[in-house]
């Protein structure tokens, strides 16, 4: 009997300390930590999410199921890591003398909501109770001052997004995008833009690693993403660089680097296979190439100055492109991205992450 105590306050320890610990890594450590409540928490709510969305056959109506996914996943994880708290504590207060399951459960509920109606017998039942106490009341506070930071960086993420919809059209694209550049005699003044969506991608890797949910918060237009205005601002930086007559325009190089690594890093978090070193034509893309000379005979057609050798473009477009094809692809699947050009309408089929990975 007393080994069988020690045994349930050990265990009852270790679950409010792992409880602690996943309200610690999902609110306060400012970088991407894999927690094991979290993760299959969100992705057993996800898979509830893809059963109501199962029977809908319009991408408006699991647009508008997805926009709560994430809101809902969040805030439930409050009663969740509560639930967890005070399993731990009444298998603690069972083992300091608290025999009745019921009297377990009164006491530890009435300690941790801070109700106090029911008190213990002894100084360590006393103990035990402020410490839930205190704990109960920390992890309110924490997702309290949790929701400002998310929706800020959400704020942020959007007007770069909405800005984006002025130059490329909704859904963005990259084509759309030089045209409009080219009507206002824009396409060598874009070294701002380049700069500006550079610090995007920077923030969005910390942003969307340290706070993953904001990955599934959708923006307020349901034809706007923020993956796939990632893809289209790398995919015109890209055609510009290699495509497009115009001076050599490094800042548009270095907005593709800052885009694939923030999405390589986004993958990494939640796990997604992609090639570290890739290269084309070893590494394929799923861009082909007559897509690529239709896209060419478009931009020509509409005087856009390109570049004499295109089979060297085609290159030279391929080797940006295979260092973010496969990731962008795999985000928008992972994200139910709405329907964008060379992204989304392409993106491989939805199959449900499992509940617990290996590290």
């Amino acid at each position: 009997m007393i080994l069988s105590k020690i045994v349930a306050f050990l265990l009852g320890l270790f679950l409010v300390s792992a409880t602690v610990g996943s309200a610690i890594k999902t609110f306060v450590v400012p970088r991407a930590a894999r927690d094991p409540i979290v993760r299959p928490w969100f992705r057993l709510l996800r898979r509830l999410f893809d059963l109501r969305m199962r029977w809908m056959d319009s991408y408006e109506e699991r647009d508008r199921i997805m926009a709560y996914y994430a809101p809902v996943a969040l805030v439930s994880l409050l009663p969740l890591w509560l639930l967890l708290t005070a399993l731990g504590f009444m298998a603690m207060f069972w083992a300091t003398g608290v025999d009745s399951g019921y009297e377990d459960f009164v006491l530890s509920g009435s300690s941790l909501l801070t109700l106090g109606f029911a008190r213990g017998q002894t100084m360590i039942h006393d103990l035990l109770a402020f410490v839930e106490a205190v704990i109960g009341l920390l992890l309110v506070a924490l997702l309290i001052s949790y929701l400002p930071t998310m929706y800020s960086a959400f704020s942020r993420r959007e007007v770069a997004v909405n800005q984006l919809s002025v130059r490329a059209g909704t859904p963005p694209s990259a084509v759309e995008f030089i045209l409009r550049a080219h009507r206002i005699g824009a396409l060598t003044n874009l070294l701002d833009f380049w700069s500006q969506w550079e610090t995007w991608f920077a923030e969005i890797e910390e942003s969307h690693t340290s706070l993953a949910a904001l990955v599934f918060f959708r923006s307020p237009d349901p034809n706007q993403s923020w993956i796939t205005a990632a893809g289209a601002v790398m995919d015109a930086a890209a055609l510009v660089s290699a495509v497009v007559d115009v001076p050599k325009q490094p800042q548009a190089a270095l907005c593709i680097r800052s885009g694939f690594l923030a999405l390589q890093r986004i993958a990494d978090y939640f796990g997604l296979p992609y090639d570290t070193t890739p290269h084309f034509p070893t590494t394929p893309i799923h861009i082909t190439r007559q897509e690529f000379d239709e896209t060419c005979a478009q931009l020509a057609a509409q005087q856009v100055p390109l570049k004499a050798d295109l089979e060297q473009a085609w290159l030279d477009f391929a080797g940006w492109r295979v260092n973010y094809d496969k990731v962008l692809l795999d985000l928008c699947t992972l994200t139910m991205a709405p329907y964008a050009p060379w992204s989304s309408d392409r993106a491989p089929a939805y199959r449900p992450l499992p509940l617990f990975t290996r590290r």
